[in-house]
């Protein structure tokens, strides 16, 4: 099972970026499936969730920015990310619980 992460860039603050998750042998729509992000040096901090049901959950630091979806396959997960700050800057990662895939770097510019 692979799951990865992709999407990620550079942005000015106020900015927005979309990040998309995807996997190998694990159906996602299947799957609660978690968006965390790290700063190195850091602990890995957790952003929001999707449930199979589509409900969903965020960290009160991105509650209003942030938004979690599927789309209509289930088969990809997106991260819409609007107002972007810079302490939103770290390596975002996706996970089901058990796999974690390779993250993408999202840098947000002062």
């Amino acid at each position: 099972v692979q799951l990865q992460a992709s999407g990620g860039g550079l942005v000015q603050a106020g900015g927005s970026l979309r990040l998309s998750c995807v996997a190998s042998g694990l159906a996602l729509r299947l799957n609660t499936i978690d968006w965390y992000r790290q700063v190195p040096g850091k602990q890995r901090e957790f952003v929001a969730f999707i449930k199979p049901s589509g409900g969903s959950d965020y960290a009160d630091s991105v509650k209003g920015r942030f938004t979690v979806s599927r789309d209509n396959t289930g088969n990809t997960v997106y991260l819409q990310m609007n107002s972007l700050k810079p302490e939103d800057t770290a390596l975002y990662y996706c996970n089901n619980g058990i796999f974690w895939g390779q993250g993408t770097l999202v840098t947000v510019s002062s």
